[in-house]
């Protein structure tokens, strides 16, 4: 049986959520939550909670043991980017692109 989480909108790039998402991929949740911990990236604290809130989806509504599950996906998406602008030389401006992303994560059973 397979439970997903989802977070949306994370005011961070996908490009470096993506670094923290591949450290968990395939683990089992315990040892991911544990790892997510004492990474010190920021974008392992977005990760770590959508990976806890899967994991309680699947204790609360399926009755699954946080011992037996495993992370079988965990994507990250790019989401709208606000544009903002900066002033540039010669009175020109410079783009600021402001990027967020969405992160999905898909724990399941290993008798699945």
């Amino acid at each position: 049986m397979e439970v997903r989480a989802v977070t949306k909108y994370v005011h961070m790039s996908p490009q470096k959520v993506r670094l923290v998402a591949d450290l968990v991929r395939g683990a089992s949740v315990t040892k991911a939550l544990d790892v997510l911990k004492f990474t010190p990236k920021a974008a392992a604290q977005a990760v770590r909670g959508t990976l806890a809130s899967a994991a309680a989806n699947a204790e609360e509504n399926y009755g699954l043991s946080p011992d037996e599950l495993y992370v079988a996906t965990i994507m990250v998406d790019e989401a709208p980017t606000q544009r903002r602008y900066r002033a540039g030389a010669r009175g020109r401006y410079k783009p600021v692109l402001k990027r967020s992303s969405h992160i999905t994560v898909v724990v399941a059973d290993r008798e699945a």
